[in-house]
């Protein structure tokens, strides 16, 4: 069975920056947009990725992603898990995948190398 879209944002530009603004406020480091559609593998058409120093920054990172993103679109995320060690953290909005990891996790799991054929736009550290 495929899975269809549920929403696909009319402007997914302003939507990811949305998202990386929302990290901003909380101080969230080394963000970085990978643009995954031109990848016939990928699963979603972007992915947010960023990193927290602590456990409760990666958390609250994620949460205020959710709160901001919520308040200004209506949109809430169809899922997300990892809130409970905030090791990694996923939000999933369908076709933005935000992944906030505490640095270690980060530097284990190398997600952007993965993903190293998207187009990837980094963001200077607030």
């Amino acid at each position: 069975m495929q899975q269809t879209k549920a929403l696909q944002h009319p402007d997914p530009s302003a939507f990811n920056f949305l998202i990386v603004d929302a990290i901003q406020d909380i101080k969230g480091q080394d963000i970085v947009t990978i643009d995954l559609r031109g990848l016939s593998d990928a699963t979603a058409d972007f992915l947010v990725v960023c990193e927290g120093n602590s456990g409760i920054q990666v958390a609250s990172i994620a949460d205020n992603v959710i709160k901001k993103v919520g308040a200004a679109t209506g949109q809430w995320p169809a899922h997300v898990e990892g809130t409970r060690n905030a090791k990694w953290v996923l939000v999933d909005y369908i076709d933005t995948v935000l992944h906030v990891f505490h640095r270690e996790a980060r530097e284990f799991y190398r997600l952007e190398e993965l993903w190293s054929d998207g187009i990837v736009l980094k963001y200077e550290n607030a």
